[in-house]
């Protein structure tokens, strides 16, 4: 039995690999697929990636492809989310905040640099035609220190996926004043160069796996109540993320690498375009 270390956020585009391991897919494999779940979101675990904490990674595209421009050896595996992620743009309940433009010169919370909190702001800054070089940041590390954060107000803002917000701005707790839709795929199935080089053929079967799950995962009986209640979800929002999400089982296209590039660099979040086979395994 190989032990493999895999990280992702606790959200709910996951539950196909946990469906996966409770069910002994990979363990009738010889693979031990151990999950980490990773709160603090995109930021930490190109970190943990760096630094060998991990050997696979559920994370944000452009979070990955701007670690991999500044040199984690990391290769993208293939495209694991197809369709975007939407980016709740929050702000505390009791603030005097009502709309997007409100927002001009405040201050975002974000979870870490480099993650997707921190590089959404720039393009959500980049759709609102602000200056992005007038941003400002206040790190909070998680979801509930983004709550604490726009509470005390030692930020003003937060960007989020929406669902996964849902529930606090159902209870009022955050006030959402729009949604920011990632321009490309949300989640890609990344992992460190040595490990990929070293065990190839195990991470192809680490992929026949997944891939026949996420194939199949929409025609599970009664799938959206499951994700309902594991997640802490109303019926009728995990039903309209659904209908959003597609899973993929295909490498990310160079098009569309080529677009993340040229959005990071245009940001002047990297300062360089690399070729292809830099990211792609």
């Amino acid at each position: 039995m190989k032990t493999v270390k895999i990280i992702g956020v606790p959200e709910h585009f996951n539950l196909p690999w946990h469906l996966a391991i409770d069910e002994g897919a990979f363990s009738e494999r010889g693979i031990d697929l151990q999950w980490t779940d990773v709160p603090e979101g995109t930021g930490k675990m190109c970190q943990m990636l760096a630094e060998g904490e991990t050997d696979l990674a559920i994370i944000l595209t452009e979070g990955i492809i701007k670690s991999i421009t500044e040199g984690n050896p990391v290769k993208i595996i293939q495209e694991y989310i197809a369709t975007p992620l939407l980016w709740g743009i929050h702000v505390d309940a009791n603030s005097d905040f009502s709309k997007i433009s409100d927002l001009k010169n405040t201050k975002a919370a974000i979870s870490r640099f480099g993650s997707g909190s921190h590089l959404m702001a720039y393009v959500q800054a980049q759709n609102e035609g602000w200056d992005p070089k007038k941003l400002q940041f206040e790190v909070i590390n998680s979801l509930e220190g983004a709550i604490e954060g726009l509470a005390n107000g030692n930020a003003d803002y937060f960007m989020w996926e929406h669902f996964t917000t849902k529930p606090l701005v159902d209870k009022r707790i955050f006030k959402r004043l729009g949604d920011c839709p990632t321009p490309w795929p949300c989640f890609m199935v990344v992992g460190r160069e040595k490990f990929l080089d070293q065990y190839s053929s195990l991470v192809n079967h680490i992929l026949e796996v997944i891939n026949s799950y996420t194939t199949e995962f929409k025609e599970i009986p009664s799938i959206d109540r499951t994700l309902a209640n594991r997640y802490g979800q109303k019926l009728e929002d995990i039903q309209e993320w659904m209908a959003l999400t597609e899973w993929s089982q295909n490498q990310l296209p160079i098009k569309t690498l080529e677009t993340v590039q040229d959005t990071l660099l245009e940001l002047d979040l990297v300062d360089q375009k690399l070729k292809q086979e830099t990211f792609l395994r």
